[in-house]
């Protein structure tokens, strides 16, 4: 027995959780699934499009389209650890997850979100180097740096996981096994620890703090300074196109950034589930979704990339 505040509660090691997901009756279910699916469907045509038409271009093989295709490696990542599981539990009456399942599915999740907030702070520092510095830009751009940025992304990622992980599955977990989300996340397994989760929201809001804070202050740095170098020039025409892809990295930036701040960077995160599940979907399937259209598939030289692999194939 174990005493929390003033309940006495039964601590039992749990083999398997239950995710809640979303209430409703079946309509509510198949609607959501149908939406769901739609949603999914779309995110893994277009990151796969990217992944694909970037690999077999060769005019695409620059630092901006290396960081584009680990982006959409990731938002293909981190909406397949989750989506494929909701999606089964919308049209199924047990919605069980192991508990060594649900360890893997949110340390593969938060790896993956957390390294793609890193890659977005990364991919603003190539942009400013490529307006900002286009002289050297092939120098401090070159092969080995972007490699060695990628791994420092992913190394970031896998160290906030593994932090996280392990002290939110530490913790002795009570009686009921009912997680009110449609995933594995942290805020929802807090509320069914039996344990004082002072330090495990600490080390949660630290970290992702942290991580949001220091990325975007990069983000904003970097576009600042390429902001006043486009106010510079003297080509009407080219600060138009300039502002206007600046303009739509910006947005992508902003939900993705603003949604994990609601969601982990504050204490109210824990208090409000039903509109974590809303603001979850937002940034687990609808940003991986967008994220194609803003970055890649709206831009002129995947577009001719796209042209030319379709030649190809009907000439084939």
């Amino acid at each position: 027995m174990s005493r929390y505040g003033n309940r006495t509660l039964s601590v039992v090691p749990l083999q398997k959780f239950v995710l809640d997901g979303f209430g409703g009756g079946p309509q509510t279910q198949a609607l959501l699934f149908a939406l769901f699916l739609a949603l999914y469907m779309v995110a893994v045509l277009g990151n796969l499009t990217t992944i694909v038409v970037i690999t077999l271009d060769a005019r695409l093989h620059s630092p901006m389209y290396f960081f584009l295709k680990n982006l959409s490696f990731l938002d293909l990542g981190y909406s397949s650890v989750i989506y494929p599981k909701a999606l089964f539990d919308l049209m199924s009456l047990t919605k069980v997850i192991t508990f060594a399942g649900c360890a893997t599915q949110f340390f593969f999740f938060s790896m993956m979100g957390t390294t793609e907030g890193f890659l977005l702070a990364v991919m603003a520092y190539d942009r400013f180097v490529a307006i900002c510095s286009p002289l050297r830009y092939p120098i401090t751009m070159c092969p080995s740096v972007c490699a060695h940025l990628m791994l420092g992304t992913y190394c970031g990622g896998c160290l906030n996981s593994i932090l996280q992980a392990s002290f939110t599955f530490s913790l002795p977990f009570c009686s009921s096994n009912h997680i009110d989300h449609f995933f594995c996340d942290v805020p929802p397994l807090l509320k069914l620890a039996c344990a004082n989760t002072t330090i495990s929201e600490l080390v949660m809001f630290g970290l992702c703090g942290f991580i949001i804070v220091g990325t975007t202050l990069v983000v904003l740095t970097s576009y600042g300074y390429i902001t006043v170098t486009i106010l510079r020039m003297r080509s009407g025409g080219g600060r138009h196109k300039l502002f206007s892809t600046c303009g739509s990295h910006m947005t992508a930036v902003s939900l993705f950034y603003g949604t994990l701040f609601v969601m982990y960077a504050q204490p109210g995160a824990v208090a409000s589930m039903e509109q974590g599940k809303v603001v979850s979907v937002f940034y687990t399937l609808v940003i991986p979704m967008l994220n194609p259209l803003i970055y890649s598939l709206r831009n002129k030289d995947v577009k001719d990339a796209l042209r030319r692999l379709g030649q190809r194939h009907t000439a084939m």
